[in-house]
């Protein structure tokens, strides 16, 4: 949506300051309708009311996130899914940085044409094999993904930066979030969304200019722009804590620094089912994961809304009348969003 609204392709309201997720698919649903071609053969109308009904079908998942499987060989390159559709229906393009440098030529043997998923299999099949020349290729693919956490490689950079043209409007997938990117002057740039820059109305873009993700932040007009307030926006940040990204890192790095215990599983075991059970042990850390933030975050409240025994007593009433709006307010933004 904010590639569309950057585009002109989407209009908001004058002086709307804050929108639901329902009403943003309602604009999005509006936009893919209206955006049909218009003179175009019987085949190619087929095929893009197809293509706009498999899109409808899984614009909800907007909502929560995309199944999204990148490829190590080149910037645009995805393992097809049907979520890709609604990037191609849009004529948004989508971007990675996740590449393996073709001058290394033991991790360019070890990754291949694999996917993600594919080469955690690979990795997964390799460690069982006899033949020590897999389980080394093994060994080397699983040092790429350990290196790389990050999901953006210096290449990945480089290509990204030659790949997107001058001014356009784009998105780039790293760690499970996808950002609005553009290009000014030869220089990426991402549009800067999280709540810690919610009260910085000159802070727009961030760049992209190492895998590191300290970048410089720029206006609209891409002026070095500074947070007025660092120390405010530290906090925001802190408290809109990017748990996705923290548990695809946790999760990823266990996968590949964990022992297995190889004298657990069944003989005859097929890589799929094995897959299936390393897959389950990870959703349930993930789960595990989530309580114990959660766990986290409410005794930090507790500490933080605790009154003192002087004037608990006296403060007590007047607290719950001011704890009655702002509970109300949390509900609302719950299910907002901020339009920056």
């Amino acid at each position: 949506m904010n590639v569309l609204l950057l585009a002109w392709k989407v209009k908001l309201p004058p002086m709307m300051e804050i929108i639901t997720a329902e009403q943003l698919m309602e604009y999005l649903g509006d936009y893919i309708l209206d955006a049909k071609p218009k003179e175009i053969s019987e085949i190619q109308r087929l095929n893009y009311e197809q293509n706009m009904s498999d899109a409808m079908a899984i614009l909800h998942k907007l909502q929560t996130g995309l199944d999204v499987n990148v490829k190590f060989t080149g910037v645009r390159v995805f393992e097809y899914t049907p979520e890709c559709i609604v990037f191609d229906l849009l004529d948004i393009p989508l971007y990675h940085g996740w590449l393996v440098d073709p001058q290394v030529a033991d991790i360019v043997k070890a990754v291949g044409n694999c996917s993600y998923n594919q080469l955690v299999e690979k990795i997964i099949s390799c460690k069982q094999s006899d033949n020590s020349e897999l389980v080394s290729e093994g060994f080397v693919a699983e040092q790429f993904l350990n290196n790389t956490a990050t999901q953006l490689t210096y290449h990945g950079l480089c290509e990204l930066t030659s790949a997107v043209q001058e001014g356009e409007l784009c998105v780039f997938f790293r760690n499970n979030h996808f950002s609005t990117m553009t290009k000014y002057k030869g220089q990426l740039y991402l549009l800067v969304t999280d709540q810690g820059f919610l009260t910085e109305e000159k802070v727009v873009w961030e760049s992209l200019h190492n895998v590191d993700g300290d970048g410089n932040f720029c206006d609209s007009e891409f002026h070095l722009r500074p947070p007025s307030d660092p120390e405010t926006v530290y906090r925001g940040q802190q408290d809109q804590i990017d748990q996705d990204y923290l548990m695809a890192l946790s999760l990823q790095q266990e996968q590949q620094n964990q022992e297995i215990n190889w004298e657990q599983i069944p003989e005859g075991i097929s890589d799929l089912e094995l897959a299936k059970k390393l897959q389950e042990e990870e959703d349930r850390r993930a789960s595990q994961y989530y309580q114990e933030q959660e766990q986290a975050a409410a005794q930090v409240q507790q500490v933080q809304g605790a009154p003192s025994p002087a004037s608990g007593r006296q403060s007590g009433s007047n607290e719950r009348k001011r704890k009655e709006p702002r509970e109300k307010e949390r509900e609302k933004e719950k299910n907002s969003c901020v339009l920056l």
